[in-house]
């Protein structure tokens, strides 16, 4: 697996020169994998060596979190539309043409409006307890929203105790914990001044999920819903509710919040096996537009460098 640094330009010249921190593993059709609030590409880590044995996989990490740049909210406007946009930017960088994209939680809804903005870009679509309907939140969700105060403590007084609350209660909701170690990397990186400034102004902007339902009539791929039956912050009738929407299909996993992280190997069987269903109306160039000598190879042992 590979990790690389990617210098963007918003599409809008909002956030020209965000650095995009991402891993990518595999060969064959490109799939990009976007992950949850106060998250990173971790959660998707032990999938990631499942699906690279069929995808050349991308999982970035959003601006603000994990390794990547974490502009200050008055150069780059935190939400569902802007993390679109640098994800628009990133294929593009790299090259990948059209892909198949699947977002966890927070990263649905991103997934989400990148496929209704950019309907030419996305082949398949994978939404995974996708927030996209006003959810059961965690009082440090609504907390967080009060002036004066949410700014107060998200910027200022969360310490890891606290965040682990949070983070189990939101991320891994209903879960029966996140994975050894997980918590702790997460805080690693949340635990900065502007890593702590973007957090707050991800929880701001992601409350309003209305531009969310609005799209939904705009997105015309493929699409798979895939939730966690035990999810305590999204029911599985929410799940139900957007694969109707979408006319997509629907598929349940035995665990919380976050598929990917609680059951990898079901997760990547189930996510594979619907991106690699026939679709006789698709492109034959739509399998990927990267060569295949520039494609990171299965099996290479893991390395951490800068593009």
């Amino acid at each position: 697996m590979l990790a690389k640094d990617c210098l963007l330009a918003n599409a809008r010249g909002s956030a020209r020169g965000t650095r995009i921190r991402f891993v990518e593993a595999g060969s064959g059709p490109p799939l990009v994998l976007l992950h949850d609030n106060l998250a990173s590409h971790e959660t998707f880590l032990g999938a990631i060596e499942r699906l690279a044995m069929s995808f050349h996989v991308v999982a970035p990490d959003l601006p603000g979190f994990g390794a990547s740049e974490k502009p200050d909210p008055s150069v780059y406007p935190y939400g569902y539309d802007a993390f679109a946009d640098s994800v628009f930017d990133l294929v593009a960088s790299l090259g990948l043409g059209r892909v198949h994209v699947c977002g966890h939680a927070m990263g649905g809804g991103v997934a989400l409006s990148l496929a209704a903005r950019h309907p030419a870009l996305v082949h398949k679509l994978v939404l995974v307890d996708a927030l996209v309907y006003p959810v059961d939140e965690h009082v440090l969700d609504r907390t967080g929203r009060v002036p004066l105060v949410g700014g107060l403590l998200w910027r200022q007084l969360m310490g890891q105790a606290l965040f682990r609350t949070f983070v189990e209660g939101s991320v891994y909701a209903g879960s029966k914990g996140a994975p050894a170690g997980r918590v702790e990397s997460l805080y690693a990186s949340f635990n900065a001044p502007a890593a702590r400034q973007a957090a707050h102004a991800t929880l701001v902007a992601k409350a309003d999920t209305r531009p969310l339902v609005a799209h939904l009539p705009r997105v015309a791929c493929e699409t798979l819903v895939l939730w966690g039956r035990d999810d305590k912050m999204a029911p599985i009738e929410h799940g139900r509710r957007l694969a109707r929407e979408l006319k997509g299909r629907f598929e349940v996993l035995e665990c919380g919040r976050c598929p990917p992280d609680e059951q990898p190997a079901a997760f990547a069987d189930v996510v594979a096996s619907f991106l690699q269903k026939a679709d006789p109306d698709a492109p034959r160039s739509s399998r990927s537009s990267t060569p295949a000598s520039q494609r990171p190879k299965p099996g290479r042992a893991p390395s951490f460098h800068d593009s």
